[in-house]
């Protein structure tokens, strides 16, 4: 069962900076105090449940924030292109480990550094993307968690169709900027064709240009919305439902989207992927090579239905999907 999780504000205000050290002292600081670099694609309050997730998941390893770690947070406030420099002050910083989310971010971090170890809390198909050379022997400086986009994005419209039996015409909101999307257009596009959907494709790279895109879906016609992850969309999934309310337009998304007021999630389960991903901190800290930590794919992953929302639509959800959903939204 996915647990939901109320929105809060998250606000973390880490300080001490620490003496950098030689590469090779990495595994035994002289101090006991462990330096990990956080970036993250958007900003703090953005994520505040998986943040909380990765530090719950190093306190239950024994890491105490203040005592022996130090975590050093920077955010690209969703301008990927600031990626680059975030990484490269880590690399000045000389941090024990960088935990960072999203293929623009793991992408930009091993472009920064070959040296200093990466943990992806959560990334499309890293072997695909060229993150990693192959989820079993990562073979460089980045490991982590992964998983098959594609195949959620396919699921959704599954949902979407077996919700609205006689929909046809499905908007697919991206950010373009993403490389993670290009596997997955051909497989949303695959699971279409036997469902006689039709895809329309609609790009955003920010807030501002919602509004936009939502008017282009209405000029279109079409009757649904299926959005694909991306850090920028994540972090505004709120705004996104309430457009989406507001147009009469049924939509799904990750887990998070059907809880920020979307019809329909599915998805996997991103504070547990984002604690792991404190496990990966931990080995590399005690001497392991990322090389040598195989990736993961994530296991848990969530159905989640709105019915607040679908009934302000007038759509009756089927029994069997609504038996099916490990939450229902009332």
């Amino acid at each position: 069962m996915a647990s939901h999780i109320g929105r809060r504000k998250f606000l973390a205000t880490l300080g001490g900076a620490a003496a950098a050290w030689p590469l090779a002292a990495r595994a035994q600081r002289a101090t006991g105090v462990y330096r990990i670099g956080f970036v993250g694609m958007i900003s703090a309050d953005s994520l505040p449940q998986r943040l909380a997730a990765f530090r719950a998941g190093l306190r239950e390893l024994g890491y105490q924030e203040g005592q022996n770690i130090v975590i050093e947070y920077r955010w690209a406030d969703g301008q990927y292109e600031r990626l680059p420099t975030l990484f490269s002050e880590m690399v000045r910083l000389n941090v024990d480990v960088i935990v960072t989310h999203g293929t623009p971010a793991a992408l930009a971090a091993k472009q920064a550094t070959k040296t200093i170890p990466v943990v992806t809390a959560v990334i499309g198909d890293a072997e695909a993307s060229g993150v990693v050379a192959s989820l079993a022997r990562p073979g460089g400086n980045v490991t982590g968690l992964t998983f098959f986009n594609p195949e959620l994005a396919a699921k959704r419209l599954e949902l979407l169709k077996e919700t609205l039996p006689s929909l046809i015409d499905v908007g697919v909101l991206l950010n373009p900027t993403n490389p993670m999307n290009e596997p997955i257009i051909p497989a949303m596009r695959r699971t279409a064709e036997p469902l006689k959907l039709k895809l329309h494709q609609f790009g955003v790279r920010e807030p501002a240009e919602f509004e936009a895109a939502f008017a282009e879906m209405a000029a279109k016609r079409v009757g649904a919305l299926a959005i694909i992850e991306d850090a920028t969309l994540i972090a505004n999934a709120p705004a996104l439902a309430q457009i989406a309310l507001r147009q009469r337009l049924p939509s799904s998304g990750w887990p998070d989207y059907a809880v920020a007021g979307g019809l329909l999630s599915y998805g996997i389960d991103f504070p547990d992927a984002f604690r792991r991903a404190a496990t990966f901190v931990d080995k590399i800290l005690k001497g392991a090579k990322p090389s040598d930590l195989p990736v993961e794919r994530s296991t848990k992953f969530a159905t989640i239905v709105n019915l607040k929302t679908a009934k302000a639509l007038g759509i009756e959800v089927s029994t069997s999907l609504l038996l099916r959903a490990d939450e229902v939204i009332e």
